[in-house]
């Protein structure tokens, strides 16, 4: 398993090679005092939690930090040498406007942010940095890992 930037897709195998996505990614993320957006799409089971832990993990460089999934809380905050990290789980928004009950006023002005389910956002989305889309291969237990960058603007 090998990640290329200029390459849209990746077969992940198994958790580890989902997180060796996650880490090189995390590596060629800079916010050059721009926020930075992370959509992270795909079905429910697909990875993206494995994947936004492996990332956060790497960009607080703590490999043994607790990542809890923001399922409930709809957002957790870290501290990373890029600055403030937020991590968003959408899935139980159920209003777009819900999001500026959470500090979202910050988070596009500084640092990085990864939003799972970026779709429940509507209209209000930010322009992403990079879109992540993972999803199940056919028959197998590999996954596929699309991955499309932005120009900042």
């Amino acid at each position: 398993m090998y990640y290329n930037r200029n390459m849209d897709k990746t077969i992940s195998r198994n958790e580890q090679d989902t997180q060796t996505v996650a880490k090189t990614i995390a590596g060629q993320l800079t916010n050059k005092n721009q926020p930075v957006f992370i959509f992270l799409t795909g079905p429910l089971g697909a990875g993206k939690s494995v994947f936004a832990r492996a990332l956060i993990r790497t960009l607080c460089d703590d490999p043994d930090l607790t990542v809890p999934s923001p399922t409930f809380t709809l957002v957790q905050t870290y501290d990373s040498a890029s600055g403030p990290l937020y991590h968003y789980d959408l899935y139980r928004l159920k209003a777009p406007t819900e999001i500026y009950e959470l500090g979202w006023e910050e988070s596009l002005s500084e640092g990085i942010s990864i939003i799972e389910w970026p779709d429940r956002l509507a209209g209000i989305a930010p322009v992403p940095t990079l879109d992540i889309h993972i999803e199940h291969a056919d028959n197998t237990e590999e996954r596929i890992i699309r991955c499309k960058w932005h120009d900042s603007k």
